[in-house]
This record gives C-alpha cells, sequence and structure tokens, in this order.
C-alpha cells in the first residue's frame, strides 16, 4: 500500500521547462506515480503556480526564456511558503560545469543532466514524496498534540477552580479519570 493510499493526500508535482517535448517526456516518466503533475513554461508560471498551491516538489529546467531556473529557484527560496519546498534542476549534458554547483548554490536539493535516466529521476523523486508525506504526518501529529495540550490546561484549570471554590468528590473524581485519559492518550501516539 503506498503512502499515498494510507494517507489519502496527493502531492503535487511542479514541472518547469519551456520546452514542451521535455514536459511530455517528464510527464510520461513520472505519469505512474499517479500525483497530480502541473506544468510552467516558464519561471513565472511557476511562481504564479507556486503561490496558488502547494506542493511536494519542484522539477526546474535551467535554461529557459526570461527569468531563468536559477532566477526562479532564488525567488522560490526567497518566500516563506515555498522556500521548503525542494527543487530537483534538470539541465542540458552540454551545459557549463558550473551550473551544478550555481544549482545547489541556489538551494537545488538535486541536480540531473538531460537526457535522463528515467529510473534515476522516477527514484529521487519517489524519495522526495516520501518525505514530503512524512513531513505532512509529522505537522498533523504536533497539531493534534497542541490542541490536547491547550484541552489538558483548560480542564486542569477548571479542576483548580472547583477545588477552590467548593469540591465535589464524586465529579472531581470524574474529571481526574478522564484528564488521565486524555493524558495517556497523547502517551501512546
Amino acid at each position: 500500500m503506498s503512502a499515498e493510499a494510507t494517507t489519502g493526500e496527493r502531492a503535487s508535482i511542479l514541472l518547469v521547462d519551456d520546452m514542451e517535448d521535455n514536459l511530455v517526456a517528464l510527464e510520461a516518466v513520472l505519469g505512474s506515480l499517479n500525483e497530480p503533475l502541473v506544468r510552467a513554461r516558464s519561471g513565472e508560471e511557476a511562481m504564479k503556480a507556486l503561490l496558488r498551491r502547494r506542493f511536494a516538489l519542484v522539477l526546474l529546467d535551467v535554461r529557459m526564456p526570461g527569468m531563468d531556473g536559477f532566477e526562479t529557484a532564488a525567488n522560490i527560496k526567497r518566500l516563506d511558503q515555498t522556500k521548503d519546498v525542494p527543487i530537483i534542476f534538470l539541465t542540458g549534458a552540454e551545459d557549463d560545469a558550473g551550473y551544478a554547483f550555481r544549482g545547489y548554490a541556489t538551494g537545488a536539493a538535486d541536480y540531473l543532466t538531460k537526457p535522463f535516466d528515467p529510473w534515476v529521476l522516477r527514484a529521487k523523486v519517489t524519495v522526495f514524496l516520501d518525505l514530503h508525506r512524512k513531513k505532512q504526518q509529522v505537522e498533523r501529529l504536533l497539531t493534534q498534540e497542541q490542541a490536547d495540550d491547550r484541552e489538558l490546561n483548560s480542564r486542569l484549570t477548571a479542576l483548580e477552580e472547583q477545588l477552590t471554590d467548593s469540591p465535589d468528590i464524586p465529579t472531581l473524581r470524574t474529571q481526574v479519570r478522564e484528564l488521565r485519559q486524555l493524558v495517556n492518550r497523547g502517551h501512546a501516539s
């Protein structure tokens, strides 16, 4: 059973390339992952897409007219809502050897040259998708833990107030049992 099936979440992947053939090739390689693939034909389109929805990963061509891949990556890493989205740069094998260094310096998580091995690309993307899902799972658990802590503190405050006013022992025992269950639920997660 895949992580997607167990969490019920889909992890979108942003494909950024100005060449239609490259986008089609990426879709062919990644289509079997059954995750939403979103196209952008420029750095500007990529930034708009990133501001509209969350992505697990960006596959970004280095050489594009207008805003190139490096500038796009710098803009992605500059924004709070997108700075943690991993970027895999894709570039032609004939490109300058310094491009890889520049890509990593810009914040890339990985760097592949075209033509890329489809199996390697799919494996790398799968790792990033798994990391994305695990991060979401940790965020959900943290949110639940914070909610439980707030409820526990609220109920403890109410219990303290009852102890100072007029103690109703049976009610207090019930509340203590409920608090114990809440604490034990937190330890079980």
